[in-house]
């Protein structure tokens, strides 16, 4: 097996972070939609409920694992509501950003080099097909952590501002947001990879890679709606576990890709 070209697969990825610097199609879509989730949203919904601090919640606590109704209901009952929904019920917006921001950069990592004929440059570049798709790969996965990253730290600051009147605390994150941030997030965000930059490589367009992508980008992000929330109620072990299979599905859909990733097929597509 032949060594790693560290130096080249920089190269691509400074020339990929340049590319998606001025393409406001990527930048804009980037930014935007995590804002409104990761700081909009919550600020809305936490100043909702911090001014509706006097409904009794009790029942519905009763109903949720005791892991999670115990801490909430050993709280003054002014900070309930709000630690519930800032601290637990906006925990699906948080995994959508990861998979979300990946899937548009992982779209544009071939399908718009053709659309900004560099393609044919980019493939006579001396570096081996394993490393151009791992520079592929990493160009669009390492933004799109950064975004989640910075986009969870605005959702903490403004859930814990807006939320101070009221908890006189930080309360955001809690243990199990940690796995989420640290473990989860990143395995959404390559199992979004494993997917769309595959499909990149067969589309023409930037847009057909996207409407191509998704059909499997789609039902993933309700996945991740669905289950990001009950996340937060499991045991930190079995969190971990969670995270764990999802990692494993997501490089085993890298390294299928990375074996089936050949420059002539990509030129064949010109």
């Amino acid at each position: 097996m032949t060594p790693v070209d560290r130096v080249a697969i920089r190269a691509v990825m400074a020339k990929d972070l340049k590319a998606i610097r001025r393409s406001k199609a990527v930048v804009l879509p980037m930014l935007f939609v995590p804002a409104l989730l990761m700081v909009l949203f919550p600020f809305a919904v936490g100043l909702a409920a911090r001014f509706r601090a006097d409904v009794d919640i009790s029942q519905f606590l009763a109903s949720l694992p005791d892991a999670v109704s115990r801490p909430l209901l050993e709280r003054p009952p002014a900070e309930r509501l709000v630690t519930l929904v800032n601290g637990y019920l906006l925990a699906p917006l948080f995994l959508v950003v990861p998979l979300m921001v990946s899937a548009v950069l992982a779209a544009d990592a071939f399908a718009g080099e053709k659309e900004r004929r560099t393609l044919e440059s980019l493939l006579h570049l001396p570096i081996s097909d394993r490393d151009l798709f791992v520079a592929k790969l990493l160009g669009a996965f390492l933004p799109a952590m950064a975004v989640s990253w910075f986009g969870f730290v605005a959702f903490a600051v403004t859930s814990n501002a807006v939320a101070w009147p009221v908890m006189h605390r930080i309360f955001v994150p809690t243990r199990l947001w940690g796995v989420m941030i640290v473990w989860v997030a990143p395995a959404v965000a390559m199992l979004g990879l494993g997917v769309m930059v595959r499909v990149s490589a067969r589309a023409r367009t930037t847009q057909e890679a996207n409407q191509l992508g998704g059909a499997v980008i789609l039902p993933l992000i309700f996945l991740a709606v669905g289950q990001s929330t009950g996340l937060l109620f499991v045991d930190f072990a079995v969190a971990v576990l969670i995270g764990a299979v999802i990692w494993a599905l997501a490089l085993w859909l890298v390294v299928r890709g990375a074996r089936r990733f050949q420059r002539d097929t990509l030129a064949t597509n010109l």
